[in-house]
């Protein structure tokens, strides 16, 4: 089996490697490519990986690249998880928002869509010339905005299912929390990516017992400050939102504490660098600690889990994906990407039911999903009204003089990436 990594030069990618040598014998991988333009980075990140997989005792083969064609070419699946711009891009999305009154962030509001005109076209790119390459291989998308990357993969019929450790993490957590295994956790998950809740919390499987209201009476304090949100909140609404829900629940808090600490973009730059001198160090043959700071909690067995259901059928039987609609949640339309847990196998995932959501939730996930539509037609075409109208349609902003003043900043800071610009 080979498997590719596009973005392999990535401080995150000795947490994925890490993951397919605890985890070989679930997806027994032969040759792992990684595949990066930063053909420094590349080999610092590439001689960590081959030290891990030799420390290990992987027998798998780790090449390294900087030529993309040379990567796909013979690849069961690849996965993606590249960043347009890097974080000098990223540092710009989570900034100039805040001086509109608006939440800077990567993926969320007007930062999200900025990251996603960079990003569309570029993945669509590789996508291609995967599909040329091995037109049976799956792609497996962990780059931002997920949901909206993915629905332009799908919608030019690639082989592509979207990939979030957002339900991994909670699944770790209140399992934990119950003292039980991680796999006795299955999670109602449900909404769009980065826009989701957890409705139930069950033990043993889907029609397992829901545990949800003990684990709120007994650790509601505990979950609510993980959350960054008030307990009352969490006891009043009943569920479990992701942290990405504080940004429409608490947005001007939110906007006010950005306001007066160094974004998150500079402390992952800090971050980076002193990952890559220790990365350079020829001893270290495991994941340095500090790579846990980095964020992706998870990710690796997330990520070996999707591989190994799409391609040999192993894995856990239940995922949480994210892929079409099709009529999963009524209100939506069928081409719209969620987020959803779903049975996952060699033909991809296929959504398991889910009751219908409160119109406190499907109200705004027809909302944002509205958003995903006029944002990746902005990404597709361009054109300064298709950005303005992605903006005034998302909840985070919704003024026309906001929108128009955000379309101004997002095209002079993405010029350079925006061949209509």
């Amino acid at each position: 089996m080979k498997l590719t990594v596009v973005g392999g030069g990535s401080t995150y990618t000795p947490e994925l490697v890490d993951g397919f040598a605890r985890l070989r014998d679930t997806l027994p991988i032969e040759e792992l490519v990684l595949m990066d333009p930063a053909e420094d980075r590349l080999e610092l990140v590439g001689g960590l990986a081959r030290r891990i997989f030799a420390r290990q005792a992987h027998n798998g083969t780790i090449t390294t690249t900087t030529d993309l064609d040379r990567a796909v070419d013979g690849a069961d699946a690849v996965l993606l998880q590249l960043r347009v711009g890097g974080q000098a891009a990223r540092e710009q999305d989570e900034t100039w928002p805040l001086e509109c009154g608006c939440v800077g962030q990567e993926t969320t509001g007007a930062g999200g869509l900025a990251k996603a005109l960079r990003t569309v076209p570029i993945v669509l790119d590789i996508a291609e010339r995967v599909r040329r390459a091995n037109p049976t291989a799956w792609i497996i998308d962990f780059t931002n905005p997920v949901g909206i990357v993915t629905r332009a993969l799908l919608q030019e019929g690639h082989k592509a299912v979207g990939l979030c450790n957002v339900a991994i993490g909670f699944q770790r957590k209140f399992a934990a929390l119950l003292g039980v295994s991680p796999s006795d956790v299955h999670l109602d998950h449900v909404g769009l990516n980065h826009l989701t809740w957890e409705t139930g919390v069950r033990l043993g499987g889907p029609e397992g017992e829901n545990v949800l209201p003990k684990l709120l009476a007994d650790h509601g304090d505990r979950i609510a400050a993980d959350l960054h949100l008030p307990r009352a909140l969490l006891d009043r609404l009943g569920v479990v939102p992701s942290y990405y829900l504080r940004y429409y629940y608490a947005h001007d808090e939110v906007v006010r504490e950005l306001r007066t600490k160094p974004s998150r973009a500079a402390e992952v730059a800090e971050m980076e660098r002193k990952l890559l001198t220790l990365y350079a160090d020829p001893s270290l043959d495991a994941k340095p600690e500090l790579l846990a700071k980095r964020g992706g909690a998870y990710y690796s067995e997330a990520a070996v889990d999707l591989a190994a259901a799409l391609l040999n059928g192993a894995g856990s039987p239940y995922q949480v994906a994210n892929t079409y609609n099709k009529g999963t949640l009524p209100f939506l339309p069928d081409d719209a990407v969620i987020e959803v847990q779903a049975a996952v196998g060699r033909k991809g995932p296929v959504p398991l039911p889910v009751p219908s959501p409160d119109p406190l939730y499907a109200g705004l996930m027809a909302q944002v999903t509205a958003y995903e539509d006029l944002a990746l037609e902005a990404a597709l075409r361009g054109g300064r009204d298709r950005v303005f109208k992605a903006l005034l349609s998302h909840p985070l902003i919704g003024q026309y003089e906001y929108a128009e003043k955000l379309t101004d900043r997002l095209i002079a800071h993405n010029r350079e990436h925006l061949a209509w610009a």
